[in-house]
């Protein structure tokens, strides 16, 4: 399936509307038949019935749009192309038949959306309290969600304000929200965590607009550095990544990044000697049951060959930023003697036990460079050749780490538990947010742009109002 894959995407690529041509393209190139791995050439009529009966309208789609994102990412690195791609017009340059979007029309869209996705997300998480309860499960919730609303907003004070602004007869006082939540453990939360954001992907699926496929990114995010005593949590409260002599309680993610909604699939808590590549592996597993995953972006910091050869044993691709070694200056300096801007390379990383992973190093100049040596180029490393434009995707999930800790109720508490907790349900309301954005989109405009028109004051003000604050 996957050559088939590659094999249609090439077509597209060029735009043939006809399953001849491309017969009569592979006949003519061995090299790209030795690519694609293909050993004999598929007639015009085996093509033509793989791709009416053998694949889904869906993959069809993903096939068509995976070729788009290419032809455009390549003429952006100005890079030769087969055929112009077929570009969208963004919302402003659509003639005036499409409909005019009013601020009163996203509202009143977005309030429908919001409340149906309250009633489907939030039962996925529960607390186990038992019956006879006085104060209702879901006010717990609430309280949280109103907690996430307000920046530096902690229990205690946020639980006193809810009382009053909740339209609720009983609410928690802080501690005892606090308490409840402590309950939980990490796995249960994680747990809780993949199936609210599984009943966010079903959905999603719902509309054309969305697949589950696409590209991931995996990052590491930091907490607020922590100035307390870290006595007893020196395996929690770790160094940070910029390795000065501060100290932060580290998060992990795994999103949905490029064409696709930038929901987070799964979060886990960093610990002191856990591996980067047992961190991908943990949140990949958690991706691809959720989504087919073809792609994987990650930070510099994930460059162990280690991690690249787990990627590549599962079937995916990768890009990650190399961290320069005296090899790699020492290439980048040739490269600035010739005026050279771009570079590849194969390369051989040893795993050890006479065991090796083959990468290819693709060596990027940096426009408008402020250095004259070696910083005036970027390394970086993949597994499949023309993925390289592909990285700048990877922006997406600094730009949701942004969101996703002001969503992030305030606390001192050093509970391990706790803190993985309001860090979870945060990225649990950053991803409502980009779903509901979908879903309004989808029905306003019939389509979707992964430029928001709901923005985050919207979806907040009216999640105020499901938990009876607005």
């Amino acid at each position: 399936m996957d050559t088939l894959f590659r094999i249609f995407v090439l077509k597209e690529l060029y735009g043939w509307d006809h399953e001849t041509a491309l017969v009569e393209y592979l006949n003519r190139r061995p090299d790209v038949r030795e690519q694609l791995g293909l050993e004999t050439i598929p007639d015009q009529s085996t093509l033509w019935r793989s791709w009416h009966n053998r694949l889904t309208e869906d993959l069809r789609e993903i096939i068509q749009a995976a070729a788009r994102s290419i032809l455009v990412n390549a003429q952006e690195e100005s890079v030769s192309i087969p055929r112009e791609p077929d570009r969208k017009l963004s919302r402003h340059d659509r003639d005036t038949e499409e409909p005019d979007l009013d601020n009163q029309s996203i509202l009143e869209q977005t309030q429908k959306v919001t409340s149906h996705l309250n009633h489907v997300v939030y039962p996925a998480f529960s607390l186990d309290r038992g019956e006879g309860c006085e104060i209702h499960e879901n006010a717990y919730w609430d309280l949280q969600t109103y907690l996430g609303l307000r920046e530096n907003l902690a229990a205690n004070e946020g639980a006193r304000s809810f009382t009053y602004e909740s339209d609720r007869e009983r609410t928690p006082l802080g501690h005892a929200h606090r308490e409840q939540i402590q309950t939980l453990s990490i796995p249960e939360i994680r747990a809780m965590y993949r199936q609210a954001v599984g009943r966010l992907l079903d959905e999603a699926a719902n509309t054309e607009e969305f697949f589950r496929a696409g590209i991931v990114a995996i990052d590491i995010t930091e907490d607020a550095p922590f100035t307390g005593d870290r006595a007893g949590h020196e395996d929690e409260i770790i160094g940070t990544k910029e390795n000065t002599d501060e100290y932060a309680y580290q998060w992990a993610t795994v999103q949905l990044v490029g064409n696709a909604v930038p929901l987070v699939l799964d979060a886990r808590p960093v610990r002191r000697g856990e591996t980067r590549k047992e961190i991908v592996e943990d949140l990949l597993d958690s991706a691809q049951e959720m989504v087919y995953v073809d792609n994987v972006l990650m930070d510099r910091e994930f460059d162990s060959q280690h991690v690249l050869e787990m990627i590549s044993q599962r079937g995916l691709s990768y890009v990650v930023p190399k961290r320069m070694q005296t090899s790699e200056k020492a290439q980048a300096k040739r490269l600035l003697e010739r005026d050279q801007d771009r570079y590849e390379t194969d390369r051989k990383l040893h795993l050890g036990n006479d065991e090796w992973h083959e990468t290819t190093l693709i060596y990027r100049r940096k426009e408008n460079s402020e250095h004259d040596d070696y910083r005036q180029y970027s390394v970086f490393m993949s597994n499949r050749g023309g993925l390289i434009a592909m990285y700048a995707y990877r922006w997406e999930i600094e730009s949701g780490y942004k969101s996703i800790k002001r969503f992030m109720a305030e606390t001192t508490s050093k509970d391990f538990g706790l803190r993985f907790f309001y860090f979870a349900f945060a990225c649990l309301l950053y991803s409502i947010w980009r779903a509901v954005d979908l879903l309004v989109q989808v029905e306003l405009t019939g389509e979707y742009e992964r430029s928001p028109i709901v923005t985050a004051d919207n979806t907040l003000t009216l999640l105020r109002k499901e938990t009876g604050i607005g």
